[in-house]
């Protein structure tokens, strides 16, 4: 099972996820992630992923998917830094117009 809750300031549009971010409720995950992003109007996204308790590969695809500039991750143990660590490495970053 996965509970999300989305958290909105003027300057931060906060996602917490907390349980299991595996199929199916990755799916869920995308379309709230998408709807945030989309409704950010010049806020940061910040995804809370202290409570999370197993990422599975489709999990860890939608992860990758939000590493870009704007949005920040709060992670916390072992296991969540471990797994964005690897995500970002694996993530090109796109450079920056200027």
């Amino acid at each position: 099972m996965l509970k999300i809750s989305v958290i909105d300031t003027k300057t931060q549009c906060r996602m917490v996820l907390e349980g299991k971010l595996i199929a199916p409720w990755t799916t869920e995950f995308r379309s709230a992630a998408e709807n945030a992003v989309r409704d950010l109007a010049g806020r940061e996204l910040l995804i809370d992923v202290k409570n999370l308790t197993a990422i599975g590969e489709d999990g860890k695809a939608a992860l990758q998917q939000l590493m870009r500039p704007g949005v920040r991750f709060v992670c916390c143990g072992v296991f969540t830094r471990h797994v964005l660590k690897q995500l970002a490495r694996v993530t090109p970053q796109k450079e920056k117009k200027a």
